[in-house]
């Protein structure tokens, strides 16, 4: 049973509702609450979300048991945890892992490794809330969510642009300045189902980035997502001409790496339950250390 526990300190009277979505209850969750054996509580008295409170009142939300991922198989292959407690759970993916299952990848994926994570601590609710995803040769973070709340006010901060997800990338060529920005819109490709390009009915895209280091035909750069678009980083550069090696999709004739040279090293989001920012580091892996060290 996941439960929280609110002291409301408004000065008037305000509706169970706007408070509970002003803490990131969606109307999704509160539909699951009343219909799916959820509790809201005042003052120890079950209450309907229309209820009014007053000034001190104690309001308790107990959320609703949710379903096991039955069709989720479970790996025990080990995870490389960064962060966790009771809301969130931050995994360092390795490139060449799937974050969630699909018809190629079905059992052995970051989502399946969660789960056998959370199977052999005994979790109470075995149901894998994905936050963040990473393409499957890229490496880094990514956030998993323990509870549908907890997804709610991530999913929340996502759409607001306000988790700061950095990352690290080596692409061939150089820049004549140190700190760019790219905004393009991005859309997919007519010629592919998967492949991504700039286009101007595109969704709108931003990209900034800061080159660390570079010789005369590579450069290391760190870049921040300002949207969430797919392959934003790799569409990007390559649309300025410095693909990522290793990039077979973007920069097929690059040999310099066997995936993308793109790691996510950096988030930071805000845990409203501790009132506190959490902030996770993840060092660069081991191909894109040897080859910054060989050719830059």
């Amino acid at each position: 049973m996941t439960k929280f526990n609110w002291r409301y300190s408004g000065n008037g009277p305000q509706r169970v509702r706007t408070f509970l979505m002003a803490h990131g209850v969606t109307r999704t969750l509160l539909k699951k609450i009343k219909f799916h054996d959820g509790r809201i509580m005042v003052n120890g008295k079950d209450q309907l979300a229309n209820y009014m409170l007053s000034p001190d009142d104690l309001l308790t939300l107990v959320l609703p048991p949710e379903p096991n991922n039955d069709h989720v198989e479970a790996s025990f292959a080990p995870i490389q945890i960064v962060y966790e407690d009771e809301h969130f759970l931050v995994v360092n993916k390795p490139p060449f892992l799937a974050t969630v299952p699909n018809h190629n990848h079905a059992d052995d994926t970051l989502v399946n490794r969660v789960k056998g994570y959370y199977l052999s601590r005994h979790y109470q609710n075995l149901k894998i809330h994905v936050v963040t995803r990473l393409d499957k040769d890229t490496s880094g973070m990514v956030i998993f969510a323990k509870h549908h709340l907890a997804h709610s006010v991530l999913d929340k901060q996502l759409k607001d642009h306000s988790i700061v997800k950095m990352y690290l990338t080596i692409v061939k060529g150089t820049f004549p300045f140190q700190h760019g920005e790219i905004d393009l819109p991005i859309g997919r490709a007519d010629d592919s189902f998967v492949k991504r390009c700039v286009r101007d009915d595109g969704k709108p895209s931003r990209t900034e980035f800061w080159v660390l280091n570079a010789n005369n035909d590579y450069s290391l750069l760190k870049v921040r997502l300002h949207t969430g678009r797919t392959h934003q980083i790799r569409v990007h550069l390559s649309a300025l001409k410095r693909p990522l090696i290793g990039d077979w999709l973007y920069n097929p004739t690059n040999h310099d790496l066997n995936r993308q040279a793109l790691h996510c090293y950096y988030l930071k989001f805000y845990n409203p339950f501790t009132n506190q920012e959490v902030i996770c580091k993840s060092p660069l892996p081991d191909d894109m250390q040897a080859v910054i060290w060989q050719k830059i």
